[in-house]
């Protein structure tokens, strides 16, 4: 996971496309020719700024939080779907349409999902950077985020976490037992576990540097996750700079395994740049994600594979633009992800699913 609230620029309606669109949805146009991984591509989503979509238990349903202004959704909100077999994505929110969210989770019984949310601390979208000041590229790290549990009429049934600072980035256990988060809690920014019903709280990582963006693998037994290191004083002192201002910057990150419970914990990628949204694939011995690695100037990011001892590193994805958030369906026929693909030269960011080729 790899949460948007960490990505910038990303209703209670229906979002309704055109015929035209519909028709693009299921064109093979939207795969370039050396993907050879995706299959029966199509876009779920047209306009605005849509990420982070996860499936649910069940194979057949989403959430993913959505930014989009001229939309009356001005920070990103969490909004849920059934996939459709063809045709438009119907989807309508699911949170309380105050403050900012982000990185929702549909929950074991299909019934309820969680999410972070800031609209204990203010019904309006906190402020983000003014990177004018700042001159760097930095996320915002709200510490007042918490993780609430709200049921698809958006109703807020539980609040999992109340302790001061940054709770967010959680996502749920196959055998949905157990949730992993990003807390800020203990003064550094690390990954936490806890029971599905909040009780058990325990810190799992230890390293002075931003930890989050974790998942579990689909057999249970791991956990991938992003993470800085600062390997020296200057960046050290940069970093615990910028987390004292709740901030963090993104742009050197490398991915982690460990088991699920954090005992040994190595580092696969030593890329450089921005390397992040891991999400483990079928049979739970490789990892999809994200990266700018192959370009100098920090753009594009496109998805890639690589085995979760470090080798066998493979590019999947060719967008010029933006390619991130993937994540397999429980059964690994599916794949879901974000791209800025097919949006005409606009700024948009949508949704797209396909079926996975090996």
């Amino acid at each position: 996971m790899n949460c948007k609230s960490l990505f910038a620029g990303f209703l209670p309606f229906t979002f309704v496309i055109g015929l035209s669109e519909i028709k693009a949805q299921t064109s093979e146009s939207l795969i370039y020719p050396e993907e050879k991984h995706f299959k029966n591509m199509r876009q779920l989503t047209f306009g605005g700024d849509n990420a982070e979509a996860y499936f649910g238990f069940d194979n057949k349903h989403i959430t993913f939080q959505r930014t989009d202004a001229k939309d009356g959704v001005p920070c990103d909100q969490i909004f849920y779907g059934p996939i459709p077999k063809k045709g438009k994505l119907d989807y309508k929110l699911v949170s309380t349409g105050k403050g900012r969210t982000t990185c929702a989770y549909l929950m074991p019984d299909m019934k309820h999902l969680l999410y972070a949310s800031t609209h204990l601390s203010a019904d309006t979208c906190p402020p983000v950077p003014d990177r004018s000041k700042i001159k760097k590229y930095v996320w915002p790290i709200y510490e007042s985020y918490d993780i609430f549990v709200a049921d698809f009429d958006g109703n807020i049934t539980k609040q999992l976490t109340k302790s001061p600072g940054y709770d967010a980035e959680a996502t749920i256990s196959p055998d949905g037992k157990t949730i992993v988060f990003t807390s800020t809690r203990n003064g550094d920014i690390d990954l936490y576990l806890m029971n599905i019903d909040g009780t058990n709280v325990r810190q799992i990582t230890n390293e002075v540097g931003y930890d989050g963006g974790a998942n579990f693998s689909p057999d249970g037994k791991m956990l991938t996750w992003r993470a800085s290191r600062p390997q020296n004083d200057e960046q050290l002192k940069e970093y615990k700079d910028l987390l004292a201002q709740g901030l963090v910057m993104p742009t050197s990150m490398e991915l982690f395994v460990a088991n699920a419970d954090g005992s040994n914990a190595k580092q696969i990628t030593k890329f450089g740049r921005a390397n992040w949204a891991p999400a483990f694939m079928p049979g739970s011995k490789k990892i999809i994600f994200a990266s700018n690695h192959e370009h100098e100037r920090g753009f594009p990011f496109n998805l890639y594979t690589i085995n979760i001892d470090g080798t066998g590193l493979e590019r999947i994805s060719r967008d010029s633009g933006f390619d991130a958030f993937p994540m397999f369906s429980p059964d690994g026929k599916r794949l879901i992800f974000s791209s800025n693909r097919n949006n005409k030269g606009s700024r948009d960011t949508n949704i797209f699913i396909c079926d996975w080729v090996d």
